[in-house]
């Protein structure tokens, strides 16, 4: 099976199944002399790590991270970093009576259909439970990202049809839907305990924000910077749209409303407005890279519908174990994981 790396310079490559002993990534690319501890990782970990809130899956993973390689006495050693974080809380019981049936929303028939074979114990590899090794990977990403004081902040901007009006960075952690706004968390919140009391879920957008980016990374054509954004956020499972800047909006405008004015502030290049979300030609303007995730909603539900098995017969399906009803919180730190990836893999393109 292919397709399991990203990056360049900074590579990740993640491994390991939902129900699997164990998940993990392996970091190659990562600069000698870098200060690492497994506390570094740990504290993104505990951000996506199921079972927080009551607006997440009730799966209890405590997603301890070991750190195989890479580090010595505290600090990078310029060789590839592994990161093996194990499963202790997975329940199979609930798919055995469904292992031969194609979940609807699920990646259960395409894997069948390109591979004969699947992985029905929580979806295996398909399972969002492979984001924790990315998310690991990106706590590297944003120690490197740090030192060159670039910051990656994400948050959920809308839920359902209920959307942030304020953004306050403070907020974000303040909430377990980690919305910008509290006000509009706690709307969001009350809408996201209905949806699970009838047994079905909701999607949202989450926005990612990446502040102090300095203007020159990017690689045209093929390699743009927004290409490589939108291919790593695209890659996370439950995202199904990625919009920069003015994104959709822009069908909308005229380009006298579209461009973005520049001028000259403390000597340095500045744009009146970001329409372009920080990015000209595939290539970053200095300005904040403004990125925008259509968040779809969890595929397993607890309601009756209709599908077919292994076999071609139709038939219905209620789909048992712990979801979440809402993904949007959980997937904030993974969005934040995968931008940091790519910014890393553009920085040492660039030789920054």
């Amino acid at each position: 099976m292919s397709g399991n790396s990203f990056g360049k310079l900074f590579k990740i490559t993640t491994w390991g199944e939902s129900h699997g002993p164990a998940l993990g990534v392996i970091i190659d690319g990562c600069p000698a002399m870098l200060n690492l501890k497994e506390e570094d990782i740990q504290i993104e970990l505990d951000r996506r790590m199921p079972g927080n809130s009551e607006v997440t899956s009730p799966r209890k993973e405590p997603d301890r991270v070991n750190i195989l390689s890479g580090v010595f006495n505290g600090k990078t050693t310029g060789t590839p970093i592994s990161l093996l974080i194990r499963n202790v809380d997975a329940d199979s019981t609930k798919y055995e009576n469904i292992k031969n049936v194609f979940r609807p929303g699920h990646a259960d028939y395409t894997y069948f259909a390109k591979y004969g074979i699947r992985d029905y114990l929580g979806g295996g590899r398909a399972s969002g439970r492979e984001t924790v090794g990315r998310v690991a990977a990106g706590a590297i990403a944003k120690k490197v990202l740090q030192a060159k004081d670039i910051k990656v902040i994400g948050y959920t901007k809308q839920i359902g049809n209920i959307t942030a009006s304020a953004i306050d960075f403070n907020e974000i952690e303040k909430n377990d839907v980690r919305c910008p706004d509290k006000n509009t968390a706690q709307k969001m919140i009350k809408k996201i305990r209905e949806v699970k009391k009838r047994g079905d879920s909701i999607g949202g957008i989450v926005e990612i924000i990446t502040i102090g980016v300095p203007p020159g990374l990017g690689e045209p054509v093929f390699d743009k910077l927004n290409a490589d954004i939108a291919k790593a956020l695209m890659s996370i499972g439950a995202v199904k749209g990625v919009e920069i800047g003015s994104g959709f909006k822009s069908a909308l405008l005229f380009g006298s409303q579209n461009n973005d004015e520049m001028y000259i502030k403390d000597k340095r290049v500045a744009f009146r407005t970001n329409n372009a979300g920080g990015i000209l030609g595939g290539i970053s303007n200095g300005d904040d890279i403004v990125v925008r995730i259509a968040v779809k909603p969890t595929a397993s539900i607890f309601r009756t519908q209709k599908t077919i098995d292994n076999y071609g017969k139709e038939i219905e399906i209620k789909v048992g174990g712990r979801h979440d009803p809402c993904i949007c919180p959980r997937i904030v730190p993974v969005a934040e994981a995968m931008m940091s990836i790519v910014m890393v893999d553009h920085l040492f393109r660039a030789r920054l």
